[in-house]
Parts: structure tokens; sequence; C-alpha cells
């Protein structure tokens, strides 16, 4: 597999391009992705057998189990950070190894039920809240620790409207590629 093969395969429909100005429309459009996710998640998904599940979507890649299960643990995270930086002034917040929550016993073997379940709710709630914001509110914004930087709310709502299109993209290119539907 020659390196551009294995970067299509990462990066199914492109790394995250922020808009030099993020609108109105643009919010809108993040919250909706947000909103309909788990649901088109679950029906993706749903139909896939044990085995399925264990396939990795990527040569070195995790298996689609545990990147359900890393979806549900990422936009755990988001929900928090949205949560404090409302709530506390440019708050650092705590970043974590997603690599080695992957790795742990019940992201490799757990069903895939209860990260949906969980995508559902944490959604339903994020969602909720992302509809009762201000044009301020989306400005406010926490410090990430690693990189140093800020990012504002309306940032990290388009940074997990992608990342919720970029997984999905990784399972259901995968179901295309082995013609599992």
């Amino acid at each position: 597999m020659t390196e551009a093969q294995l970067e299509k395969l990462k990066y199914p429909i492109g790394n995250f391009e922020l808009p030099s100005t993020i609108t109105p429309a643009h919010i809108e459009e993040w919250i909706d992705v947000l909103e309909t996710f788990p649901k088109r998640l679950t029906l993706l998904v749903r139909p896939l057998t044990d085995e399925q599940l264990e396939t990795p979507y990527r040569p070195y890649g995790w298996t689609v189990r545990q990147l359900i299960h890393h979806i549900a643990d990422s936009h755990h995270h988001s929900y928090a950070r949205f949560k404090w930086a409302l709530t506390e002034n440019k708050p650092v917040i705590k970043a974590y190894y997603e690599d080695r929550w992957a790795d742990l016993f019940d992201s490799k073997t757990a069903p895939i039920q209860l990260s949906l379940d969980h995508l559902t709710a944490v959604h339903g709630r994020l969602v909720y809240l992302l509809k009762g914001l201000s044009p301020e509110d989306f400005e406010k914004s926490f410090i990430h620790p690693e990189t140093h930087s800020e990012i504002p709310l309306k940032v990290n709502l388009g940074m997990y409207s992608w990342h919720s299109l970029h997984h999905y993209a990784h399972i259901e290119h995968l179901i295309i590629r082995n013609h599992w539907h």
C-alpha cells in the first residue's frame, strides 16, 4: 500500500479545515451533524457481526469496535470542554491519551451498544446546550495543555462535527470495501 493510499484511509474526508470566518450557517450545520450523528452511526454499525467489529478500518488502525468506543470517549471529553469553557474563564482542559484508552479492555471487548447509547445521550445533551448558546458564548474558549492554544467553542464545534464525519467515513468505507452491506 502506498503512502498516499494509507493517507486516504486515515483521512477519508480530508483534514479538518477551519473556515476563515465561522458564520451562523456553519454553526447551524455543525450542530445538525452532531444532532443526527448518533442515529446515523447506529444504523451504519448495527448490522455488523462480531467478526466485522474486530476488523481494523485500515492497516495498523483500530478495530471498528475500538473506533466506536473512541468516538464515545472523545465526544464525552468534548462535552465537558464546552461546559468548562462556559463556566470558567479560559480553563486549561485535561488532555488524554486516546491511543491508551483505545487499548483498554473495555474498548477492545465491550458491546458497542454501550457506546452508541452513550453517544446518543451525550449528543442529546450537547445539542440541547448548543442550540441555547448566544454568539458571545461561542466565542468563549479553553486552553489545550499540549499545544497551549486557545480554542474557541465555535472552533471546537467545527472540529467535533468533522470528527463525527471523519470516523463515520472510516467505517462506511470499510463496509463498502469489504462488501458487507
